[in-house]
């Protein structure tokens, strides 16, 4: 039975499972004396063993086999947790996310856990002292139901409702089966365990003279097993199961809830996400047609494609949707590691887990996030010698939060540190030719950029943490490419905070189709606040740029022919398009507007020497190119 099928299966859920031993360690590594994480720890351990046992990963099962016996220990024990033992656990967890990762590759053999596997025994010999050497009482054997003649036992099994993959599941339970002897007569046959209709309720005869403990344990060892039995040719009986009496006869006869839950391949979400692609560039082309037409049948059917695409675009769309916690929840292991490479004190703080961004952009946060969590320990967090000294708690304070605006969401980075010494960087930026020689202070933006120079960076030394100059450089070329934007707010002895600002989805967004000198742009409308007539509003001069009031706020303005290097005379009447990012704000002045469309968005490599204000390019409803403007290199 080829078993490598299930390899990404295998290689999601023992991550899932890994992640949560993170967060339960930190749990435990916070409130050392509650034992309560330590039985969540042994059975996401447990589970992965099985997962392991069964796909033929022995490392994998070595490992999690040694980490299951010391936490097995700890659980029985109730041992508060130590420092050194949090250590130990949390290198058994990262040796085991190793493993598993070659694993899956076929790697396997690369691997040495000779190191972890003998502290792990001896701190379970440890624990365990002279109790592990006495001898426990031998197991009692029950009297086994003999086998069918010729048949075999009948074995029946019941997955979990939620388990996901039932199918793979299934077949992962026959082949542990298959290791105490011959297995036949599947019902239903194995080929149905692929079908939509499969329950994940099956059966079998296995010709063993196991015990029906042994087999239960066996099956079980797939995962997501809610109930085995094991019985005997005709006269059948129940293994031990972890229910008993009249409910668990209950739960045997009960039809299990279907699970409304399904893992997808994510290749497949995106080859669906070309396709609705494509489909709205045809629909564009099918609108300009019908309006040309202008006949109502061929509108009617028109308004119906429109409206069918629509919703299936905003179905898939909304599958891609992932909470952002699948990003974040990386990073308390992080930033608690950090610290204590660094002899500092942090709490780390999560909020707006449940916010949704497209899985193509969460995919692309995690470096930013990164850096910008790096750099918040190692620069802005004192050490609690220092704090004292500034009157603030040794413990600093890291907050990692989402929260929704409009079409967008913004992702903060706060913390409650020394802040940026603007004076030290203007010094130094002044040093490097950055800045003007005659500037006497830094905005929040003058500040970002300069922070964002590819080498740039206030460390005095490069260490393992930082010092290098990309931390910030990479955050805001990644945020930029994204189509978001990053904005800093700091206080000396306050702390600093870093804002990123991204659109939900990258694939289609609906944008602002503006004329200029005969060509195309198109912006996003999710930055667009309004627009105003050029010249309707007075324009006065603001530090050296051409600004209008509006709203009593200064609103700088951006002469796009110009920027472009357009030729020909503007019209006598432009029309200005208000961008808003955060608090930044400006004026796009282009030659007119052609309406509002939603586009497709496609990568763009911008020639050598092009303007940093292109984000992509997008076909429209004619099938010309044109360009779409990047809010944030305009603002």
């Amino acid at each position: 039975m080829d078993l490598s099928q299930y390899a990404e299966l295998f290689l999601a859920e023992s991550r899932e499972h890994l992640s949560a031993c993170n967060q339960l360690l930190l749990d435990w590594e916070r409130t050392p004396a509650n034992p309560a994480p330590v039985g969540g720890l042994f059975r996401a351990v447990h589970t992965v063993k099985g997962m392991a046992a069964t796909m033929g990963y022995g490392r994998v099962t070595d490992i999690a086999h040694r980490t299951e016996n010391l936490l097995d220990l700890l659980r029985r024990g109730s041992r508060p947790a130590t420092d050194e033992l949090l250590q130990l656990l949390f290198r058994s967890r990262d040796a085991l996310e190793h493993a598993v990762e070659l694993s899956v590759v076929g790697r396997e053999d690369e691997l040495d856990v000779a190191e972890v596997v003998a502290d792990l025994e001896s701190a379970a010999a440890l624990i365990a002292g002279p109790e592990r050497a006495a001898p426990g009482p031998p197991p009692t054997t029950a009297v086994e139901a003999p086998a069918a003649p010729g048949g075999g036992r009948l074995v029946q099994v019941t997955l979990r409702a939620e388990a996901p993959l039932k199918g793979g599941r299934a077949l992962l339970a026959l082949k542990r089966a298959q290791a105490l002897g011959a297995v036949q007569g599947v019902t239903p046959p194995q080929a149905g365990f692929e079908s939509d209709d499969f329950d994940g309720r099956f059966s079998f005869r296995l010709d063993s003279s196991a015990a029906a403990a042994e087999i239960e344990r066996a099956v079980r060892a797939a995962g997501d097993v809610e109930h085995v039995s094991v019985g005997g040719g005709g006269d059948e009986r129940r293994a031990a199961a972890p229910r008993g009496g009249a409910a668990a006869a209950a739960g045997a006869e009960a039809t299990p809830e279907k699970s409304r839950h399904i893992r997808v391949d994510l290749r497949r979400l995106d080859e669906l996400m070309d396709l609705i692609g494509e489909l709205v560039t045809v629909r564009g082309r099918l609108n300009e047609l019908a309006a040309a037409r202008r006949d109502p049948a061929v509108d009617d059917v028109a308004i119906q494609i429109s409206r069918l695409s629509a919703d299936l675009q905003a179905g898939i769309i909304q599958a891609r949707m992932t909470p952002v916690w699948q990003v974040f929840d990386r990073f308390p292991r992080l930033v608690r590691d950090l610290a204590r490479e660094l002899d500092k004190q942090v709490a780390f703080r999560v909020e707006g887990k449940e916010i949704e961004l497209d899985r193509a952009i969460l995919d692309e946060l995690g470096d930013p996030l990164l850096h910008l969590l790096r750099n918040a320990v190692d620069h802005g967090i004192e050490t609690p010698a220092e704090r004292r000294r500034g009157g603030k708690p040794p413990e600093g304070e890291i907050v990692l939060a989402a929260v929704r605006e409009r079409a967008s969401v913004a992702i903060s980075v706060s913390d409650d540190g020394r802040g940026i010494d603007r004076a030290r960087i203007l010094e130094r930026a002044k040093r490097e030719g950055l800045v003007d020689p005659h500037a006497e202070a830094l905005s929040d933006d003058q500040l970002l950029r300069v922070l964002a120079r590819p080498g740039f960076s206030t460390a005095e030394a490069v260490t393992s943490v930082s010092g290098r100059g990309v931390g910030i450089d990479v955050a805001v070329t990644r945020i930029r490419a994204l189509g978001g934007s990053i904005d800093i707010r700091t206080e000396a002895g306050k702390g600093t905070s870093f804002v990123l600002r991204l659109p939900v989805t990258l694939a289609i967004v609906r944008a602002l189709i503006a004329g200029l000198g005969g060509e195309r742009y198109a912006l996003p409308l999710t930055y667009v606040a309004e627009t105003v007539e050029f010249g309707v509003q007075p324009t006065t001069i603001v530090e050296g740029r051409e600004a209008i009031v509006l709203h009593d706020r200064v609103v700088p303005l951006v002469h796009l022919r110009r920027m472009l290097g357009v030729s020909g005379d503007a019209p006598p009447r432009c029309p200005i398009i208000v961008l808003e990012m955060g608090e930044r704000t400006s004026g796009i002045v282009v030659d007119g507007m052609l309406g509002q469309q939603e586009i497709v968005v496609k990568g763009f490599d911008p020639p050598q020497g092009t303007l940093p204000v292109f984000s992509g390019a997008t076909i429209m409803g004619d099938g010309i190119p044109a360009l779409i403007l990047d809010a944030g290199g305009l603002v």
